[in-house]
This record gives C-alpha cells, sequence and structure tokens, in this order.
C-alpha cells in the first residue's frame, strides 16, 4: 500500500490526537500551534525523549528504548570523549573559516586520508541537505549540464534544489524539470537479471530521453545503498557499469553518503568504496559531528578547480571550531574503538539471526544490507513478492510499544529500515532480535 501523499511512513496520525495521554497530547497541540504541520512525528504513539545514552534512549518516566534507528548520533548517543571535545573548544573559541586556523586543517587531512586519492578537496558546510545542494552546483558548473538523474524513491535533502531531487518527500513536492528518475536496483526482483546491468541501462535510458529533449545532463546522484528506496546493497560491486555509463555521458556520480558513510557499512568507510569505484564528489553530513551540526563534500581537484577560481564560497557556520571539533573527535572514536570491525561482526549477527527468522514466517520477503544498515522486507506473499507496508508499519509500531526502536523505508513501507549507532554490539542485536520474533507471532 502506498503512503498517503500528505503523510510520511511510520508518521504520527494527528487525527489520532485525543488517544494520547494528556501529557503528550498538551505537548503536540503546543508543536502543532507554533511549528506548523509540515513537523511530523514518529510512530502512533510519539515518542518523548529527554535523555540519550550510548545505543539507549529514556522517556520522562526513566523508560529505555533501544535505538536501533538513529545513524545520527553514530557513535553513539553523547559519546564522552565528542562532548568533551565540544565543551573544551566551546570555552577557547569559535568563529567561521575566514581567519587562519590549524583545527581545520589539521582535520581535513585526516578526513581526507579516507577517500581515495584522487578525492583531494573538501568544502564545508552545515547540513547533508547544503552539501548536496553544493555538489549540484560543482556538477553542474563542471559539465554545463542541468539534468539530474536520481531513483524513485530518493532522499537528498530539503534545500529547494535538494528537496526537487527527493521524491520521497511525496507527490506534492514537485521534481526539477531536468530531474530524471530511474528504478533503484533491486536484487530481489530481478529474476536472474544482473543488476548492475540492468541499473546502467536505466540510467542509460535516462541520459538518451534527457538529450533527446536537449538537456545536457550533469549527474547521477544516489546513496550506496539505496536506503530510502528500500535498502538495496547487493551484489557488491553493482554500481561499476553505472558509472562508466555516466562518465560516457559527460555527467558526473555524486555519491550521497549522509546515510552509509562513516563506516556504517562495515567492511569500508564510505559506502561506495564496496562497490570498488571511486565518485566525482562525496557528501556527508549527520553522523559527522554525532549530532554537531556540520556536513561537506569531498571532490577530485578538477571538478572543484574552476568553481573555486571563479565563484567565491563561504559558509559562516560551517567547519566552525566546535563543529570540526566535534568532528574530529568522532573520526577517532571511529578508530580507536574499531567501530567499523563493530558495524561488520554484528550487522552479519543480525543478517544470520533475520534470516533464521525468515525460514519461520513466510511475510518475510527479503533480508539484506551490510554492516549496520540493514532491511527486512515483507510480502503478502513469496510468490508475488507483492509488498506489505501494512505489516511492516504494525511491526514497527509493536516494537515501538516493547521500546525497541526501528522505521520503515521503501516506495511502499513495506521494508524494515535498521540503522542504528556504531556501538551497537551482538548483546543488543539479541534484544532487536528477542523482540522482532515475539512481534512477528503477534502479527500473524
Amino acid at each position: 500500500m502506498n503512503k498517503p501523499a500528505t503523510t510520511m511512513i511510520n508518521g504520527f496520525d494527528a487525527s489520532r490526537l485525543s488517544s494520547l495521554p494528556e501529557r503528550e497530547r498538551s505537548m503536540i497541540e503546543r508543536r502543532q500551534a507554533m511549528l506548523g504541520p509540515s513537523y511530523r512525528l514518529f510512530y502512533e504513539n510519539p515518542l518523548h525523549l529527554v535523555r540519550g545514552d550510548g545505543v539507549w534512549l529514556y522517556d520522562p518516566d526513566g523508560n529505555a528504548y533501544l535505538d536501533t534507528y538513529n545513524n545520527v548520533p553514530s557513535v553513539g548517543h553523547c559519546h564522552p570523549r565528542v562532548v568533551a571535545a565540544i565543551a573544551e573548544q566551546a570555552a577557547v573559541l569559535n568563529t567561521h573559516t575566514r581567519y587562519l586556523d590549524e583545527k581545520i586543517l589539521d582535520y581535513s587531512e585526516k578526513l581526507l586520508a579516507t577517500f581515495p586519492d584522487e578525492m583531494n578537496r573538501v568544502m564545508y558546510c552545515c547540513t547533508g541537505s547544503e552539501a548536496v545542494d553544493l555538489a549540484m552546483r560543482l556538477a553542474c558548473y563542471y559539465t554545463g549540464g542541468t539534468g539530474i538523474i536520481i531513483t524513485e524513491n530518493a532522499y537528498h535533502g530539503t534545500t529547494a534544489a535538494a528537496a526537487a531531487i527527493s521524491p520521497s518527500l511525496g507527490p506534492n513536492m514537485p521534481l526539477g524539470m531536468h530531474v530524471i528518475t530511474v528504478p533503484a536496483p533491486d536484487a530481489y526482483r530481478a529474476d536472474g537479471k544482473d543488476v548492475g546491468e540492468t541499473f546502467a541501462e536505466e540510467v542509460s535510458k535516462a541520459i538518451a530521453f534527457m538529450r533527446r529533449h536537449g538537456i545536457k545532463p550533469a549527474a547521477f546522484i544516489a546513496d550506496s545503498i539505496f536506503s530510502t528506496d528500500g535498502i538495496f546493497s547487493e551484489p557488491a560491486g553493482f554500481l561499476k557499469k553505472m558509472l562508466d555509463v555516466v562518465h560516457e555521458a559527460g555527467a558526473l556520480y555524486i555519491a550521497d553518503e549522509v546515510q552509509p558513510g562513516f563506516g556504517r557499512t562495515g567492511s569500508h568507510m564510505w559506502g561506495f568504496m564496496r562497490h570498488g569505484i571511486v565518485p566525482d564528489i562525496a557528501v556527508m553530513g549527520k553522523p559527522m559531528g554525532n549530532g554537531l551540526p556540520i556536513a561537506a563534500a569531498v571532490m577530485k581537484g578538477d571538478v572543484q578547480e574552476r568553481f573555486g577560481r571563479d565563484i567565491r564560497y563561504f559558509n559562516t557556520f560551517g567547519a566552525n571550531h566546535v563543529s570540526i571539533a566535534a568532528a574530529n573527535a568522532v573520526l577517532d572514536v571511529i578508530h580507536d574503538e574499531d567501530l567499523m570491525g563493530n558495524a561488520q561482526s554484528t550487522g552479519n549477527y543480525m543478517l544470520e539471526g533475520m534470516r533464521k527468522l525468515q525460514q519461520h514466517f513466510d511475510c518475510i520477503g527479503d533480508v539484506r544490507g551490510a554492516g549496520l544498515f540493514l532491511g527486512l522486507e515483507f510480502v503478502k506473499d513469496r510468490q508475488s513478492r507483492a509488498p506489505d507496508g501494512q505489516r511492516s508499519l504494525a511491526v514497527v509500531n509493536r516494537m515501538r510499544e516493547r521500546r525497541v526502536l526501528i522505521s520503515a523505508a521503501g516506495i511502499h513501507g513495506n521494508t524494515l529500515k535498521i540503522r542504528p549507532p556504531l556501538p551497537f554490539g551482538k548483546d543488543h542485536a539479541d534484544i532487536f532480535l528477542k523482540t522482532l520474533e515475539e512481534v512477528l507471532h503477534e502479527t500473524q
């Protein structure tokens, strides 16, 4: 079942307001009055949180919720090293990048060292949306084109330009005039066809359509795990043929690493690396500062060179001292605590556990993912593979009531989106798997 045009997957239905306890009802009424209807809440019964610690979140009554969803606090909620770095720097200096400072240079060297050698320039901003906006400006200026190719249920941000390439925001958010969508690379429904070949063919068709209408291609943008399309991770390497098609057309590939980046896929620091490719631009955001606003675009030097000479770029808060301190601490924690190794081992453990459940529950059509970015797809029956979004949302909300937090993804909302903070361990995975099994029995 498709999500209604005015709602979002796993969104609170405001018509249920009267059924909530007075405390939460009052907060929502105040929220609606001041923030307006655009601000949506998760879950049938919205969650009121007051504290976070590692992979746990707490409500005002002291109840603990296992966070199996939030990638923003990538190294864990309120990690003490990140908190200390923020506090120490805030007590010393916090200003912009138009003064010389060693800290931004030291962090930039550390960040760029995680990328292929060709990607040797970085530009900073505050949010992933801004980074996407900047990346598209760079691509259009470099290529002279205006055409952008995206997947059918992509999400890339909330600025005017980023929202215009984010069909997952719903049909009331118009796409850009020169934006073309292609189907996501769904291996579960590939029927034996080469996923990479099929995906490259779809991108090639989109380029041909653009040219037929006098539009010069500028870029293809996607995150390498296709998170909002339904989490499509396999087989590793399937993006190679797409990249060849994009480059042959004179366009660039922008890798949106806001969700799969910073070691989340376990085997590599950046999601695109699983595919053995080098994008022209990569953008990153939310997890970069563990929740503190900082984002960036990393690109090949030649992509930025003429833009940098011709166009002045400045972002008042991008890469301010406090945000850089937080980002630096995040990289140190990922390395020192081997969070990539943990993402891989715990992710594999969770995949194994979910595949065991798949053997006992016919409603589970597919289990997939990489590291701590996993998807479990519900279908009405395995023969037709018809998506079952109602079951998915029932599971999400039943698990929330049992204090395990997840959400859903995909154009039909039928895939569980499992994306916990990187310290999430096997003991936490056991809680998740046990709760999931109990809920599946309840919703049969």
